[in-house]
């Protein structure tokens, strides 16, 4: 009876109060999918996202969410095992991240069709450009970004895992870039500079500590193989670079191919002759007819027929940055494009040459291609 008494003394709104927090406990208590789903999407945010906003941008930038009286908490101190990060013959089993970079003045859509027709994970590839301050770059900046709007947009599978976009910080120094202009000797010494200095500012922007592979890519080569980063990283060589190639018709009206970039070379005595009569600021270029150097040129040694072994390689001394694959501690171990006289050679030809005092080895590809659009 006393039981009882106390019963009905309750209050019944304690009573409905009880069941409901009984009921909320078991709710939670026996349906954790929900919230184990909300974790597993936040974690995987985070895993894709920079840590904070001193992150080198390899990845999409998020911001904390903020802490107590809306004051965000200082930013980590992040470490990274860079003995952990490999550069392999099997970059795609091994979830080796590329970073594909591209100075661009122009832009062409075959440039763009042919990056997304790469078979690499895209979610493995990072892009950066930088573009100069001219109308022209204005203009490429402007189809660039609308581009990247449509892809990065587009199905998940063709999206890239983060993309800069840079604007030099200096005039260039020659107004156009029609191809009969930039290739003028006269022109030669202060336009290689200053596509040094463009490589460089790109390069130390957008390198990061997962960073594997640097692929540089030109803005007007459009067409290479599908599996170009598979195909150049399976030689596993510190520097390596293609054949560049252009299609053009030839006096009957046929397609037909000829070499583009002369800058992938053999050294020779001749050329060591010519480079030692030289001012210390002065530089030795390729591809001029009144400058007879006798190097090797791989360009002219390519065989062009369709049983050719694309896999034969060759030790360089001098390469072309059309399209150039370096290991990533290449770049860290400090070799970059002189914009100076180094060793009498400048841009890509200098960065060899500072690649092989710091003990890496160039390679070449003379006959695998890649093409260069045909102005």
């Amino acid at each position: 009876m006393a039981m009882a008494r106390a019963i009905r003394r309750t209050n019944p709104i304690t009573l409905v109060l009880a069941g409901l927090l009984t009921l909320g406990f078991l709710v939670f208590l026996f349906s954790p999918s929900s919230n184990a789903a909300t974790v597993s999407t936040a974690k995987r945010k985070f895993d894709t996202a920079a840590a904070h906003p001193l992150s080198p941008p390899t990845a999409p930038f998020q911001k904390t969410a903020s802490g107590f009286k809306g004051r965000r908490p200082p930013p980590p101190v992040v470490h990274y095992h860079m003995n952990n990060l490999t550069t392999t013959s099997d970059p795609v089993a091994n979830q080796e991240n590329v970073l594909i970079l591209t100075p661009l003045a122009r832009f062409y859509q075959s440039y763009w069709d042919n990056l997304l027709a790469l078979s690499y994970p895209h979610s493995l590839i990072a892009l950066g450009f930088i573009t100069p301050k001219t109308r022209e770059g204005n203009a490429a900046t402007a189809a660039l970004q609308a581009a990247i709007a449509q892809t990065q947009n587009g199905p998940e599978e063709k999206r890239f895992a983060s993309i800069t976009i840079l604007r030099q910080d200096f005039d260039p120094p020659i107004s156009s870039q029609d191809e009969s202009e930039r290739h003028k000797k006269e022109n030669q010494k202060a336009r290689r500079s200053a596509m040094s200095k463009a490589r460089n500012s790109l390069l130390f922007t957008t390198i990061g500590p997962y960073t594997s592979w640097v692929l540089w890519l030109d803005s007007d080569i459009v067409e290479s193989p599908p599996s170009l980063i598979q195909d150049l990283t399976t030689h596993d060589k510190p520097v390596i670079v293609p054949n560049c190639f252009q299609r053009f018709r030839n006096d009957k009206g046929h397609w037909d191919v000829r070499p583009y970039d002369y800058n992938s070379w053999q050294d020779s005595d001749t050329a060591a002759e010519l480079a030692a009569k030289l001012p210390p600021d002065e530089i030795l270029m390729e591809g001029y007819a009144d400058i007879a150097t006798y190097r090797t040129l791989m360009a002219r040694s390519a065989d062009t027929s369709d049983s050719r072994d694309q896999k034969a390689i060759i030790p360089l001394d001098g390469v072309g940055g059309t399209a150039l694959l370096v290991k990533a501690e290449v770049h860290r171990d400090g070799a970059m494009f002189p914009p100076f006289a180094f060793y009498h050679l400048m841009e890509t030809e200098g960065f060899a040459k500072m690649a092989r005092r710091l003990g890496w080895s160039c390679w070449g590809l003379p006959n695998y291609f890649v093409y260069h659009y045909n102005e």
